[in-house]
């Protein structure tokens, strides 16, 4: 493979994972946040009754944030193939 190819596929690589860069960190903390908020709401003795549920949901809300970025990269890269000759 010639350089100038693999300079070409590289900054394509590169672009995709660029995409939805602030969805996946924010995702990412909501499970990070869910899971605290879980750990809290069953292992402290006094916590609230809502912390477990609200837990639960939050790491929901954040895995749904995932799978919508995996859909969206996934519609990006079948509209824009990677194509040597551009």
């Amino acid at each position: 493979m010639s350089d100038d190819l693999a300079d070409k596929r590289r900054a394509y690589v590169a672009t995709i994972r660029s995409l939805y860069r602030k969805e996946r960190a924010f995702g990412f903390l909501a499970s990070l946040a869910g899971v605290l908020l879980l750990i809290w709401g069953r292992e402290v003795p006094g916590a609230p009754a809502w912390a477990t549920p609200t837990g639960l949901l939050v790491i929901g809300a954040g895995w749904l944030l995932f799978a919508y970025v995996i859909v969206r990269r996934t519609r990006y890269v079948r509209t824009h193939p990677f194509d040597p000759q551009s």
